[in-house]
């Protein structure tokens, strides 16, 4: 496997088909560039996932968000481009990625994005007396 940025996000074959779990995944190194001012940006990536068929390689994920370091994006685009390419690449039943970006002039940005398969419903939590 390559050790260059790269837009190719691999995944592997579910292991536990039969279980809906979920798989997260924090990213404390994201940046990518203010397409305004040219100024890097860093963020905290967080993905929350239940696959279906499929799983994440996280080598492939991690060269993919490498891949951001000398592009320009705002936070919305970036955040939502993050999901739909993952969720093209695994199919899950259901993902969450919230990115949280650093303070920038005073300010803090964080969005959420997420993707709900349609054909899935979502465990009633467990509560305990």
């Amino acid at each position: 496997m390559s050790s260059l940025p790269s837009k190719n996000l691999e995944t592997f074959v579910n292991p536990q088909i039969d279980r809906d779990y979920t798989i997260r995944i924090d990213i404390p190194e994201f940046s990518c560039l203010c397409p305004k001012t040219g100024q890097p940006d860093f963020a905290t990536i967080k993905i929350e996932y239940v696959p279906n068929q499929s799983c994440v390689e996280l080598k492939a994920l991690k060269l993919y968000i490498w891949s951001f370091r000398d592009e320009g994006a705002f936070h919305e685009a970036v955040t939502n481009q993050i999901l739909d390419d993952l969720v093209a690449a695994c199919d899950p039943c259901f993902m969450r990625v919230r990115a949280e970006f650093n303070v920038r002039g005073g300010i803090y940005t964080s969005v959420i994005a997420e993707h709900r398969d349609s054909e899935w419903t979502a465990p009633t939590p467990v509560v305990l007396p």
